[in-house]
């Protein structure tokens, strides 16, 4: 401890050296960091803000912050930290008020939910604005247990970060597979000249097409999303193969849309 601090000096530990207008100031540059703060927060994106609102993640920052200095810096004055404290509590409420009765405010401070998926597509320009890859999106379906991007009606970002799925009851279409994970074991690539059986999944957002009557995968057009790469929709790819013996006893057929790896039909015609 510093020789010029006296212990339980009580005029330096709530008032300090500070004239009392100074107090004033403390209110006025309060004010000015938390809206500082809450601004930066509401730009940062919701992918950081685990369950919290900008708002809430705020105050816990500018509460943590304010009761952090004064209880072992010597030369922070109790009172400044109180009146701190005091008029971070009082913009918290009065912006949570403001957000019950204004949307604009609610708008401003909280952004609004983002739709992700539609249909089993997914939107690429909702990812960029939502600051997420497409190896994050499907790391959160598959947390909610779904395997292909076909069982997904609508997928919503919300304002606090979480993921919102409403998938297909039953009977879901084949869609782009999201398990196993892209990084562990990436989907098969549909090579030119291959033989088309069954519906094809665009790489890029997962737009199904069901190339009928073409001979081969050579005639196939970009995505309107710009990728021309393709791989086999499937309804589960994580099923087993189904096998069914042909008149001489030795013949595999694939149930469709599924494969030996459970990856889709064209899986195992030939190499990547």
């Amino acid at each position: 401890m510093s020789a010029e601090v006296v212990p339980f000096d009580w005029a330096r530990i709530f008032l300090g050296d500070t004239p009392p207008l100074f107090l004033l100031e403390i209110i006025f540059r309060t004010t000015v960091i938390f809206g500082w703060l809450l601004l930066l927060l509401r730009f940062t994106g919701k992918r950081g803000l685990a369950q919290l609102s900008p708002l809430e993640l705020a105050i816990v920052i500018g509460l943590g912050s304010a009761a952090g200095d004064p209880m072992f810096y010597p030369e922070v004055p109790l009172l400044h930290a109180m009146l701190v404290l005091a008029v971070v509590v009082s913009l918290q409420t009065l912006l949570a008020r403001l957000v019950i009765r204004s949307e604009r405010v609610e708008t401003f401070v909280e952004g609004v939910p983002v739709e992700l998926v539609r249909d089993g597509v997914l939107s690429g320009r909702a990812l960029e604005v939502s600051s997420l890859s497409r190896e994050d999106l499907f790391e959160r379906l598959r947390a909610q247990g779904v395997r292909q991007l076909g069982e997904v009606q609508r997928a919503y970002f919300e304002q606090d970060g979480n993921l919102t799925v409403f998938t297909h009851a039953q009977h879901a279409p084949p869609g782009l597979p999201v398990v196993p994970p892209w990084d562990l074991e990436p989907p098969r690539v549909v090579q030119r000249g291959e033989p088309v059986r069954g519906p094809l999944a665009c790489l890029g957002c997962g737009t199904t097409r069901d190339p009928s009557g073409q001979q081969d995968a050579g005639t196939l057009s970009a995505c309107g999303c710009g990728s021309d790469r393709f791989t086999p929709a499937t309804t589960d790819p994580l099923a087993p193969p189904t096998t069914v013996s042909g008149a001489g006893g030795d013949a595999d057929d694939r149930a469709p849309g599924q494969d030996g790896g459970g990856r889709g039909p064209l899986a195992g015609l030939g190499p990547d």
